[in-house]
């Protein structure tokens, strides 16, 4: 599987909830290797950008089941562990703003707030259930990939802030987009 199996907006898949994975047979694994592959070969498209997890609904496998690479800092560590059913148990900390991305909302970025700490509950590939806490740009990471299994993109926690939506050019740097040109863009909404 490569980035092209990537499905980005305005496909109305990505707008779905996922359902829980009740068994992880060989089809569950093979979908996870085939995001694992998907995320590497968007890495390899791209300058700029890191693909730092993924969930199963960007491949159009509409289950609860999410990536996360290992050293989120690092592109060339192309190791990810699986997380299948997870879930949010809390969120705490302080509410931070800073920048997301999303391989399915392809150049567009946005300054998102997201809670600083958060409690995790989810199933290993062996179906080992572990519970777990994470902080700062990992909380962000869960958050936002959890969403996904829910039908929701970070766009939609911003989508009447007009003056947090960016766009990445080809040097790499973040530029604002103008305010009119977030709320005429018809493929986001």
């Amino acid at each position: 599987m490569d980035k092209n199996s990537i499905i980005s907006v305005p496909n109305k898949d990505l707008r779905k909830s996922s359902q829980k994975v009740t068994k992880i047979d060989q089809n569950i694994k093979k979908i996870i290797e085939d995001m694992k592959s998907a995320t590497i070969s968007w890495d390899d498209s791209r300058d700029h950008e890191v693909g730092v997890a993924l969930a199963a609904v960007q491949i159009d496998k509409l289950y609860r089941i999410i990536i996360v690479r290992e050293n989120y800092e690092d592109k060339n560590n192309d190791n990810f562990i699986a997380y299948i059913n997870p879930e949010i148990l809390k969120l705490e900390g302080d509410l931070i703003e800073d920048y997301e991305g999303c391989l399915s909302v392809p150049d567009i970025y946005g300054k998102v707030p997201r809670y600083s700490k958060a409690k995790i509950k989810a199933l290993d590939i062996n179906g080992k259930e572990v519970t777990f806490k994470v902080k700062g740009f990992l909380a962000r990471i869960f958050q936002h990939e959890i969403d996904h299994t829910n039908g929701l993109l970070f766009i939609d926690h911003i989508k009447e802030m007009f003056d947090r939506f960016y766009i990445l050019d080809d040097q790499g740097k973040l530029k604002r987009l103008k305010k009119e040109d977030v709320k005429k863009n018809n493929i986001l909404w």
